[in-house]
Order: C-alpha cells, then structure tokens, then sequence
C-alpha cells in the first residue's frame, strides 16, 4: 500500500510507502527536502503536517518537543504516513538533481594523520562514477545492516577517488576497525551522496566556514570546488581544535590562505599547551568569529562540528546580525547508528 504526500507551497506530489520515512520517500521520487544526520537527531528536517496522520519512529527528544509535535511539526525523516498527506515544507534547490545509488568502493589508501584522525581514500570502480555536492556525506553499508555516515572530503571534480576523514569514536565500532583492523585494497559498499550541506553557489556574500575536528572535511571538499571553479567570493576559514596537534591538514589551509587572496585562515585553540607554543588565537571557535564580526547580516555561514558547537553558533550569530536562512550546518550526531 502507497500513500500520496502533497507539498506546499510547491504543490509537488510524490508516493510514499507504509515502510518508509517521508524523506526516503522524497528522496527516492528526487524531491530535495531539507536534511541532516537521517536519524531524528539534528532537526534539520522538521516540517509541519497540514492534513494527515503520521507516526514519529525513534528520534532524541532534546530535537523536538511535545508541543511541537501537537501543533503538526515532525521530523520527515523519523516520520511515517499513516494515510494520504499535505504537507508544509521549504524545499531546497540541488544542481544535477543528483540521487543516492548503492555501490562498491576499495580502500586505496589509509593515512593516519593524528591519534584519533584517519583519512581515507576510497577507489570507484572505473565504470562508474558518482555525481555529488562537495559538502556532502556517504554511508557504509556494513555487514550487519547497520550503517555509518561519513563526510565527503573532496571537491566534486574528483569524484573517482574519494576522501573520508574519520575520527576514532569512543565505543565506535566501526572507526576502531578502521583503526585497528582494516587493511587496504578491502572493498567496501556504501551509498549516497546524501545531506543538504552544500555551498549556495547563487549567492554573492562573503562566506565564514566554522569547522570544529572533523568537521573540516565537508568543508574542505567545498573550498577546493570554490577554487577549481575560480569562484572568488571572500572566504574566512575559522578551524576550531582542542590543542595544535589536532589541527591535521594545517599546512594545506596555510597553503590556500597564501595563494588565494580572498581566502584568509584563522586556526583557534581553546585548550593550547605549554608544549604547543602557540601565539595564535585562544577561544571557542564560535568566539572567535563573534569577536570579529560586529554584525553578521551580510555573511553566509556554513559551520559543521559537534551538535552542541552547531548549535550554539547558530544562536550567537543570530544575535550578531546574520539572516537565519544564510547559517548552514551539518551537525555531526554520533549518537548510534550514525558516526561521522
């Protein structure tokens, strides 16, 4: 049994089935609706049922509150139709009208770059090709069923061959194989792209990226298209770490600030050691741009890290003056079943 789901303002219909979410189903018809994380933890893909009953599977209650949900918000993609649907929801714009597809890739290459930093480099096979948005992520289909969400690191021109940063998640299964166990030339299945982090290549204003860790990776694939399209929009690059070692790929971000006049660096450290020597800026990263920026109006911001990070970026440069549509993020929830 289907169910057809109406979308205002567009008046866009597609058919759902009774197993799905209403995001799978959206997906799968090529409907681009807002997203994240896919696991009812970030909140990204909130949107209010006008007409219909749904039923909210599993989802982190801290995303959306009861009263939410008895005014009609829920989060599509935790969500299931029960009968025929209208719903309210701003669709998003996405170039090449590019869907996810399943297939296998080879571990060409494992580099640890820290203790708890590994970028990988995973082969297509050479009949195939995958089309994407630099900025989005991947998933590993394990053997188990269960599944794994990792940024895509690379630009979109380079998409035989692509790059995965993973950080050692504390009671991460999956990364501490990776870590411990995986060997390269393994073969791997994954799907996508997926995920609504994308640089709006539309826009004209300056952009400040925040990174916090491995948030660095969809950001970085976004700032190598900018620069293999000789996109020159001014581009401030805000990387927050604990301490300097955890600044991995520090000399390439130096490498672009010297060679690219609109692109400027700025690493911040919130816990510098004696040992670090650092004379650089010491802060949370959010602080750091609060503190440079009297008012954000005028800004694009795309800031991908921890959820708690993302979200009290959000907050602090709403306060500043930045447009609530112009803050992009991608939340990295590490909450079962998703690792980023």
């Amino acid at each position: 049994m289907s169910y057809t789901i109406k979308i205002l303002p567009s008046g866009h219909l597609f058919q759902t089935k009774r197993s799905q979410t209403i995001l799978e189903a959206a997906i799968d018809a090529g409907i681009n609706l807002p997203y994240g994380c896919r696991n009812g933890s970030c909140g990204a893909c909130k949107g209010k049922v006008l007409e219909g009953e749904v039923y909210l599977e599993d989802y982190q209650f801290s995303v959306i509150s009861e009263n939410e949900i008895n005014n009609g918000i829920t989060l599509f993609c935790r969500a299931m139709a029960k009968e025929d649907l209208t719903i309210e929801v701003r669709e998003l714009a996405m170039t090449n009208n590019i869907r996810p597809k399943i297939f296998p890739v080879r571990v060409e290459a494992l580099e640890k770059l820290t203790h708890d930093v590994m970028v990988m480099k995973l082969k297509l096979p050479s009949t195939d090709k995958l089309q994407f948005v630099a900025g989005q992520y991947l998933e590993f289909l394990l053997k188990d069923g269960k599944k794994r969400a990792f940024s895509i690191a690379s630009p979109s021109h380079e998409s035989s061959l692509l790059e995965i940063h993973l950080r050692l998640i504390p009671g991460g299964e999956f990364t501490k194989y990776v870590f411990q166990e995986m060997k390269e030339k393994s073969i791997l299945r994954v799907e996508g792209p997926f995920g609504n982090f994308y640089l709006r290549e539309e826009s004209i204003k300056p952009i400040i990226f925040v990174a916090g860790g491995t948030g660095f990776a969809p950001i970085k694939g976004m700032i190598e298209e900018t620069i293999q399209k000789g996109l020159s929009r001014p581009i401030k690059l805000y990387r927050g770490a604990r301490v300097l070692n955890d600044l991995y790929m520090d000399d390439l971000c130096k490498k672009w600030a010297n060679d690219f006049s609109h692109i400027e660096y700025i690493p911040v450290l919130s816990e510098s050691r004696k040992e670090d020597n650092w004379q650089g800026r010491e802060s949370l990263v959010h602080e750091a741009v609060l503190k440079d920026f009297v008012n954000l109006n005028n800004y694009q911001v795309y800031c991908c890290g921890a959820p708690q990070m993302v979200e009290v970026a959000y907050n602090a440069f709403i306060q500043q003056g930045l447009e609530e549509n112009e803050f992009y993020s991608d939340a990295f929830t590490f909450a079962a079943p998703l690792e980023k």
